[in-house]
């Protein structure tokens, strides 16, 4: 299954990008072996739309323009629902099981998503109750897409 990476912001040259980089390339290197592969990263600009209900509907059409048809849809949200690692791994492994081909992350821009995405979202999913900027939110889902190839794989990266 491939898995895609769509982010409202740009991450600049810098330690963010870096270590956001490096746990991408580790997942594109171990995934194949689990049968995840890393599709690609889209980023785009945050609108410049004066209102953030429009905002959140132009963001939302970049990423609708930028899924393919059946791709599972992942939202990360801070309302989302909270899972652990082994149960994120859990869920990427059911939806490749079910020879799902398509999955796309999103992470939102500075005014969250647009209310038509949790209507197409697949699953919600909140890396913890606080607010993140969308840099480290990048880190995190990185490592964890990781940390998930190395549960999948029983890998000892993961300790309990």
């Amino acid at each position: 299954m491939r898995i895609g990476l769509f982010a409202v912001g740009r991450l600049k040259t810098g330690p963010e990008k870096e270590l956001a980089s490096r746990y991408l390339d580790r997942f594109a290197k171990a995934g194949p072996a689990v049968s995840l592969e890393l599709a690609r990263v889209t980023e785009i600009a945050e609108s410049r739309a004066s209102a953030a209900d429009t905002r959140k509907r132009e963001e939302a059409a970049m990423l609708e323009k930028s899924l393919g048809e059946g791709a599972i849809l992942i939202l990360l949200d801070e309302r989302g629902k909270a899972l652990d690692s082994p149960a994120f791994a859990n869920l990427l492994g059911r939806y490749r099981d079910q020879g799902k081909r398509e999955l796309t992350i999103a992470i939102g821009g500075a005014d969250g998503l647009d209310p038509a995405l949790y209507e197409r979202a697949d699953a919600v999913v909140n890396l913890g109750s606080m607010t993140w900027p969308h840099q480290l939110v990048r880190i995190l889902i990185a490592e964890q897409l990781y940390r998930a190839v190395t549960i999948l794989s029983g890998h000892p990266y993961h300790r309990v």
